[in-house]
């Protein structure tokens, strides 16, 4: 196994998990600014104010996108599977 071919393997790696994870993170995102937004605007400092929404939000993605999510999952191990000879090699 070569060093090109663990870079590639690794960067493969990284980016699925990526991929797998911006949803999540970006629904997060706007939803903390949203409620600072809020907390900001109506004086409320409150500190669940912040998580409760988050994990929601985190939940129904979850929800939502757990079939696409378990697809970029399924395919990328059975590219690495598919790929054994040519690591071997």
């Amino acid at each position: 196994m070569s060093q090109d071919l663990v870079i590639t393997v690794f960067r493969d790696l990284l980016k699925t998990a990526f991929i797998l994870s911006a949803p999540l993170l970006l629904g997060a995102l706007f939803t903390g600014l949203i409620v600072a937004i809020f907390q900001a605007a109506t004086q409320i400092h409150e500190i669940t104010l912040v998580f409760v929404p988050k994990i929601l939000i985190i939940a129904l993605f979850l929800f939502l996108l757990s079939p696409w999510m378990l697809n970029v999952l399924v395919s990328y191990t059975s590219n690495l599977i598919s790929n054994i000879p040519v690591y071997v090699r």
